[in-house]
């Protein structure tokens, strides 16, 4: 792995290690909705991917159903993360490869970071200024 790659990967799992911090570990609930979310996936999503109700799935995220075992095993396959995540015993899956973390529901981090490092020298800073552009304006719309 070339060390742009490397860099960007390391990036990558600290920026979700921060983005979750404030609570040490989160509830099942939690992070079953924020992986959804994460991947621009809706209730009903999921619940086709494990066979059941999107009113049944809602279930499991408010916490009033338990999900069953067979459930986390496919949700951990299909979000490519450990259990150890999906149960919140770890902040982040730092071995999960870039091909299975998406920055959003159709672009990998791996395809992201190929596309940026296909760039020009003058490209890649374009990028890197855009995304700083953006964090200021997020900033700015949640402070308001």
């Amino acid at each position: 792995m070339n060390e742009w790659v490397k860099s960007i990967h390391t990036i990558l799992c600290m920026v979700r290690f921060l983005k979750r911090r404030g609570t040490a570990l989160k509830n099942v609930m939690d992070l079953l909705r924020e992986l959804r979310e994460d991947h621009d996936y809706s209730q009903s999503d999921i619940a086709s991917v494990l066979g059941i109700s999107q009113q049944h799935y809602s279930k499991y995220e408010k916490g009033e159903y338990e999900l069953p075992l067979r459930h986390f095993i496919t949700l951990a396959e299909h979000y490519g993360v450990s259990a150890d995540y999906l149960i919140g015993r770890c902040s982040y899956d730092e071995k999960k490869p870039l091909e299975m973390v998406y920055v959003t529901r159709d672009c990998s981090c791996e395809k992201l970071v190929k596309d940026t490092l296909s760039l020009s020298e003058h490209g890649r800073m374009s990028v890197v200024e855009y995304i700083e552009l953006q964090k200021l304006k997020e900033k700015q719309w949640s402070a308001s």
